[in-house]
Parts: structure tokens; sequence; C-alpha cells
């Protein structure tokens, strides 16, 4: 089946051109100009993937997004504008998995969104039941055919891209993984990020295994190296 990718954007001409682009390449297209229209859609039917404006009248994407993450760990690329490096930090923070900034070309955006549903299916996202193997470390399980991570028992709620950055470091539990290793795994080759893209995906990894364990501090950062996960 064709994957469904919601576009949300207050730019009509936008919604409009972007849409047709994706229909040309087999995507089914739903388009909103309102977030909260956007929201509701969205809690009825999971799309595939979502492709989100930051800046919005109203609730605009990153208030979009901090819903969505309440109930859906769908992938989220986010549209910004070339003054707004400080809010694609932001957006990769709060669970974003790609952005792109503004002019941008529609092939572009297109392998985009390919890398980032191909990397939605290594995780398991896919529904199929063959995409990976289960990982237990200690007290971490990492199931990708369910794409569920859990710490001690507890649920941990990671975005595509988190996920498979700590599968890459789990896989080799006290192997040092260079930026460049993780950009591989979680990126694919083709598609290019900056260092801070992996160190935000870092931190908020961290983040979210501290909030179920205070304690924790297995992944570990080799200053001019990269980051392991300790045996």
């Amino acid at each position: 089946m064709a994957a469904l990718i919601t576009l949300v954007d207050d730019d009509r001409n936008i919604l409009t051109s972007v849409s047709i682009a994706l229909e040309g390449e087999g995507f089914k297209v739903v388009t909103y100009s309102d977030s909260q229209a956007a929201l509701q859609a969205m809690i009825t039917r999971a799309p595939d993937l979502a492709v989100l404006d930051i800046k919005m009248p109203g609730m605009d994407g990153m208030e979009l997004l901090n819903c969505l993450r309440r109930f859906s760990a769908v992938p989220v690329i986010f549209l910004t504008s070339k003054d707004e490096e400080i809010d694609e930090m932001l957006g990769l923070k709060m669970g974003a998995d790609d952005y792109i900034r503004k002019p941008f070309s529609q092939r572009l955006l297109i392998e985009r969104i390919r890398a980032v549903l191909r990397r939605a299916e290594a995780t398991g996202r896919s529904g199929k039941n063959d995409v990976g193997e289960l990982l237990i470390r200690g007290d971490l399980r990492l199931d990708p055919t369910r794409h569920e991570c859990t710490w001690r028992n507890a649920g941990v709620q990671l975005t595509v891209t988190e996920f498979l950055i700590l599968q890459a470091l789990v896989k080799h539990p006290g192997h040092v993984k260079s930026r460049d290793q993780l950009m591989d795994a979680a990126y694919g080759d083709n598609i290019y990020v900056d260092d801070r893209t992996i160190d935000s995906h870092i931190k908020r990894l961290r983040r979210k295994f501290k909030a179920a364990d205070d304690d924790f501090t297995r992944i570990e950062t080799l200053y001019g190296l990269g980051y392991r996960f300790q045996e």
C-alpha cells in the first residue's frame, strides 16, 4: 500500500505543489492549513509520516509536534526558514526526525521522506515481523519488530531516528561509534546531517532514559571520538 503523508502548512501554494509532487511519486497525501484540524485527523488515523511547517498561526509546528508525541511516534519532518537554526535544533530535541529549510526542492523533500520511511521500516514500524532481532543488554530491551524499547521494564518512547541510533550503539556494547557511523545508521549514506544533529538526538535519548531511571548513565561520550553504550 502507498504510504500516507500528512502535510501541514499555512501556505496553500506549498500544499498544492508538494501534494501534486508526492502523489506523482505514488504517495497518498492529505493536506491541512490548520494545525488543530491536522492534529484531530492524525489522532483518528495516524499517517506513515508527517511534514510540518514550524511557523504557522495559532498552533505552530512545535506545539503540534508536542501534542503528537503524547500519543504517537509517527516520523516527522519539519519545514523551516533559513534563519530558524535554533528552531531546527529545538525541533530535533522535541522529537522530529529530520528538517528541511525553505526554499527547498521538491526532489530533496521526496528523497528525505523516502529515507525516513526506510528508517521507519528498519525499526519494525512497517508491521513486518522479520526486520530485526530482539536486543537485550542487561536492563535494556529493544524490539525492532514492534518498535518497542524498555528499560527496567519501563517503556521508553523513541522516535524512528532515536531508535536507530540506540540500536547501532547497543548492537556492540563497549564499542565506540563515531558520529559519522551513527549518521549512516540513522540516515543512510545519501543523507547529510551535521554533527550537532546527532548530538541533539543523543541528548534527547539520555533525557528519555533519565525520565525512566534518574541513575541512567549507559550512553557515554568519548570526546573527539563519538559515543558508546557501556557494557
